[in-house]
């Protein structure tokens, strides 16, 4: 089973808009940037303005983003990308008449709801600018040679 990028991919576009927002930024330079399809960033895109973080003009290559990236947190982008999808996936086809089959679903459900919360609690304390200063610090370093 391929895992979801759409998150990851979101985040991408929206640091892209904001580190080359002085450029043209065609669902084609973005997605070389990816390395996906254009057809990929513009569906992403539209989730995004859909969701109030970006705005766009039809016909135009000039995204930019709704809210100061200071104002928009992971928590934000995942909800926007991922809506209600779990973080964590439980099988639910174990055999009940066994110890470990009737009862792994509901603890490990429990640690599972716990890891969450946690994760969803680090991306409402993250924001894109956070994010984006952490781009430019690691580009930085690349360019002086420090891994």
């Amino acid at each position: 089973m391929r895992v979801s990028t759409r998150f990851s991919d979101s985040v991408h576009i929206l640091a892209f808009i904001e580190i080359y927002q002085d450029q043209r930024l065609s669902s084609e330079l973005i997605a070389n940037s990816i390395e996906t399809s254009p057809v990929v960033v513009r569906r992403l895109m539209s989730t995004l303005r859909e969701s109030g973080l970006i705005a766009t003009k039809k016909g135009t290559a000039e995204p930019k983003l709704s809210k100061s990236p200071h104002e928009i947190t992971l928590l934000d982008v995942y909800l926007a990308t991922e809506r209600a999808k779990q973080l964590f996936t439980l099988d639910t086809n174990t055999n009940p008449d066994c110890i470990v089959g009737g009862n792994i679903q509901k603890v490990l459900g429990s640690y599972y709801e716990d890891a969450k919360m946690a994760a969803l609690r680090k991306f409402n304390n993250v924001s894109l600018q956070d994010i984006i200063e952490t781009i430019l610090v690691e580009q930085k370093a690349k360019e002086h040679n420090v891994q």
